[in-house]
């Protein structure tokens, strides 16, 4: 039963005297729904600073109340004049009941409406998949229309991502293992980034870079001794960054042949090397990572517009990426991955879709469509009139399905992030054929993953449960390289997990 005042209001994005005047309090009486109130939350509000039952008030807050009361068990919600009440089934969850009061009094006041409805997680189509399981496609799907609120549309994208990886996650087995390499160097840091990385035009870079280059063959060597060791089998290999491409077409024979020589890669059918940017490749590194048993690429423009290029730190142009593009084909690569990202700033709709027809027409047979996301260790700063672009965004990403659909793609893994532009998310299309296993069983966590390099995290599954031990490298690669006699002692605790 649902029992819900829904107040009239002209409010949307373009009225920020209420989106940035203050900082927001929520304020939980009764219940312990913290984490998931605060990112539905955000989704309405990505810019603020969102406080959970502080111990005092300034007074000039925003405030919304979410209570819980008993006989019967019922959730409601208070922001301003906006207030939503239901009464909790004895077959729900009342964290999702407190989500939908909350989804409902933000949109009265607001006018939004997230597409994703009250789901903040990462990996919606994981959510999806245990419907399936439970109910059948049909009802899984309604289930996030009605019950979470979401878009038909993002439900039915939902379904065919979770129908897709279902097919790779069914592949692996128990024993099977992805490697993850790092390399944490760039030609130049995007304005929207905030991984970890460091620029190598910088002197420090510069200096650092070869001693992190060879701690970095020798923690290889000791993960593959571990796998050897406890009869793991390696299934795929992704090299990413940062840039991989920043090392030298010597590095890059060394660090592959360092790979192949350490793992048994008897049952490994997929090495992803993350080229990257069309400014640190060339002909003579795409040749060391094909020669190297890498067989799957990735070359990243994100916007097909040398304007917008510029705008966001990138150090090349339009044509660099189609001439690249034509020299991975004339080495050989016949499995390529492109990435755009939607809600770039100085981006448009049309824009957009002409850099999106720009990428088809080079034919590879992969394109991901990232949306943009504002990360507080970036350099990009967030304004209202970006985090207003919602609706444009979500036009672009409506294109995006059609036109890639159309052109013989198909959706297969899918995540979200914090604070994207409109609440959106990202989506590997695929020719049939040509989807990334590592990108699958990365995204919905259903295999061990080993890790090295700077930043990187290995996962390993606790068998019969959902349960992950996770063993972290340092972060940054001059701790890496100052500390790395203790990162190597702490693979211990990887021999210890199989023993």
């Amino acid at each position: 039963m649902f029992l819900t005042v829904r107040v009239a209001t002209n409010f949307c994005y373009d009225d920020f005297s209420l989106y940035y005047s203050s900082n927001m309090i929520i304020q939980l009486i009764n219940n312990n729904f913290s984490y998931e109130m605060e990112k539905l939350t955000m989704a309405f509000f990505p810019d603020r600073k969102i406080t959970v039952n502080p111990d005092s008030y300034e007074g000039e807050e925003d405030i919304i109340t979410i209570e819980q009361k008993d006989d019967p068990l019922s959730l409601s919600a208070r922001f301003h004049d906006a207030y939503a009440e239901e009464v909790v089934e004895a077959v729900d969850d009342p964290e999702l009941a407190a989500g939908r009061v909350l989804y409902r009094v933000l949109s009265d006041v607001t006018g939004i409406r997230p597409q994703w409805g009250i789901l903040t997680g990462v990996r919606p189509a994981k959510v999806m998949t245990k419907h399936i399981d439970s109910d059948g496609e049909e009802a899984a799907k309604q289930y996030f229309v009605h019950r979470l609120y979401a878009d038909p549309k993002k439900a039915e994208l939902a379904a065919i991502v979770s129908n897709a990886e279902r097919q790779i996650m069914d592949t692996t087995t128990p024993e099977s293992i992805s490697l993850y390499v790092g390399i944490p160097f760039c030609t130049s840091r995007c304005t929207y980034c905030s991984f970890v990385s460091e620029s190598i035009a910088s002197p420090r870079a510069r200096k650092l870079y070869p001693a992190y280059f060879e701690k970095l063959l020798e923690e290889i060597r000791v993960t593959g001794q571990i796998a050897r060791e406890k009869g793991r089998v390696l299934r795929t290999v992704y090299v990413g960054g940062g840039t991989p491409s920043t090392l030298t077409a010597e590095q890059t024979r060394e660090l592959l042949d360092t790979i192949h020589a350490s793992f048994d890669f008897s049952h490994c059918n997929e090495v992803t090397f993350e080229a990257g940017r069309a400014d640190s490749i060339t002909e003579d590194k795409l040749r060391a990572m094909y020669e190297g048993g890498a067989d799957r690429i990735s070359i990243n423009p994100q916007t097909m517009t040398d304007a917008i290029l510029e705008a966001v730190g990138r150090r090349h142009t339009v044509q660099d990426v189609y001439d690249v593009f034509q020299a991975a084909r004339r080495v050989g690569y016949e499995n390529i991955n492109m990435d755009l990202i939607a809600g770039l700033p100085g981006d448009s709709p049309e824009n957009f879709e002409r850099s999106l027809k720009d990428v088809i027409a080079l034919d590879p047979e992969s394109v991901t469509v990232h949306t943009l996301a504002y990360k507080r260790s970036s350099s990009l700063i967030p304004t209202k009139e970006l985090f207003a672009r919602g609706q444009e965004t979500s036009q672009m990403v409506d294109t995006a399905n059609e036109l890639l659909a159309s052109a013989g793609y198909a959706p297969y893994y899918m995540y979200r992030q914090t604070r994207s532009v409109g609440n959106l998310e990202n989506v590997g299309w695929a020719k049939p054929g040509c989807e990334s296993d590592y990108n699958v069983f990365m995204m919905e966590e259903c295999q061990d993953i080993f890790a090295c390099g700077a930043g990187a995290v290995t996962k390993m599954l606790v068998p019969g449960t959902t349960d992950i031990i996770r063993v972290f490298n340092y972060k940054y690669p001059y701790e890496y390289v100052d500390r790395f006699e203790q990162l190597i002692a702490n693979k211990s605790k990887v021999r210890a997990f199989y023993e």
